[in-house]
């Protein structure tokens, strides 16, 4: 079976002699409980498994059961370590303050009990820990499933990876494709959105952040400002609650809204966003093309390749602490711009047909970034480009 490389990471970390609390989250369907099952195979610790998918949010209790059972295991095994690991931590109302309250027992206690806590909700985990695990805690994001990682896995080539994303449940169906297009909606896309944020965020207006993921899916790689938006969404409300909308899409690891790049933080923030898929299946599903007819169309196929591009740079912004933004003035545009630690990256994507812009010449004598790359034709290969890790452009 193919293992990503986080479970060498948490395995690690498994095994060394401290405490600890391992929170392992990111989207649905990447693999973070097959990840855990592979991890319980692989070390030699005596462990309890739960999930509070099905449990009800206000029940805090069922959190305080399941850490009684490892402990009494604990004892029971006369084991000096034990693990417990819960799984959709963020279904529980107030789950950090009870694990709080749960470890600071153990410490005084001196009880070896290490845990890991699995989550699909970014927001809602990240609060918690700020709010309540200050200094008890480490993190690993575990992202959409790479190139790589779907050619290794799957045998697949850039091309498939490009249209049907980095989903690892759905790839034995792409062969199917409206199979596969149904499965990706109701599996993936309804269950992020209805069980990752209408279930745990109050949103008044749920059929107007549905129509605005399909909006944004139809739209990924491209520059859509707010009063448009709402000129294509009946019952739109104001900017501010797409605005908000479109972060709970962002950190449910489907839709970002990536901000124009400038110097000025005001001016980051009021830009109009670029819609930017974090996995290139969300568009296809929602699309009526299929694969082997839009592979014929270069100026739609260059979309798609753009928006993968895109959700390899979202997805490693992420994990490896970089920023992610574009840049447009007036008609000139760069299609990405990269920065950490005052480093500045522009990169221009060029795929299907011929396309001229004046863009990084103008971002350049405005920015003198350290770096431009043109991506695609005339450059370097964007096949290519899905296999490095954008971090070591820096």
């Amino acid at each position: 079976m193919f293992e990503r490389p986080h479970l060498q990471v948490i395995a690690s970390r498994v095994q060394e002699p401290r405490r600890f609390i391992q929170v392992l989250f990111g989207p649905r369907q990447v693999g973070k409980t097959t990840l855990i099952g592979q991890l319980l195979q692989k070390i030699k610790l005596p462990s309890h498994f739960a999930s509070a998918d099905a449990v009800a949010a206000s029940n805090s209790v069922w959190l305080e059961q399941q850490w009684e059972i490892a402990r009494l295991r604990m004892d029971q095994e006369e084991s000096q370590e034990f693990l417990v690991v819960i799984d959709e931590i963020q279904k529980i109302s107030n789950w950090s303050e009870t694990v709080k309250l749960l470890w600071d027992n153990d410490t005084r206690s001196n009880r070896g009990l290490k845990v890991i806590l699995l989550g699909s909700s970014r927001l809602l985990l990240q609060q918690g820990l700020t709010e309540s695990l200050a200094g008890r805690f480490e993190t690993t994001y575990m992202g959409h499933w790479s190139f790589l990682e779907m050619q290794q896995a799957f045998d697949w080539n850039s091309n498939q990876y490009a249209w049907f994303g980095g989903y690892p449940g759905s790839a034995s169906l792409i062969n199917e494709e409206q199979r596969w297009k149904s499965y990706v909606q109701q599996s993936l896309i309804e269950s992020s959105i209805s069980r990752d944020i209408l279930m745990l965020t109050r949103i008044d207006k749920p059929a107007l952040m549905k129509r605005l993921f399909e909006l944004g899916c139809m739209y990924s790689g491209q520059i859509l400002s707010f009063t448009k938006m709402m000129g294509q969404l009946q019952d739109a409300g104001n900017t501010t609650t797409l605005s908000h909308y479109l972060d709970l899409l962002n950190t449910a690891g489907l839709l970002a809204g990536i901000e124009k790049y400038s110097t000025n933080l005001i001016h980051k923030r009021s830009s109009s966003p670029k819609f930017q898929v974090h996995n290139t299946a969300l568009i296809s599903a929602n699309s009526n093309d299929l694969f082997n007819d839009i592979l014929i169309r270069p100026g739609d196929w260059g979309r798609i390749v753009e928006s993968a591009i895109g959700a390899h740079l979202i997805n490693h912004s992420i994990t490896d602490g970089f920023s992610l933004y574009y840049w447009r003035e007036r008609n000139e545009e760069v299609d990405f711009v990269l920065e950490k630690k005052g480093k500045v990256i522009a990169i221009e994507v060029k795929s299907g047909v011929a396309q001229t812009s004046s863009g990084m010449s103008a971002f350049k004598k405005a920015f003198n970034p350290d770096k431009v790359l043109l991506v695609g034709n005339a450059g370097y290969p964007w096949q290519d480009f899905l296999q490095i890790k954008p971090v070591d452009l820096f």
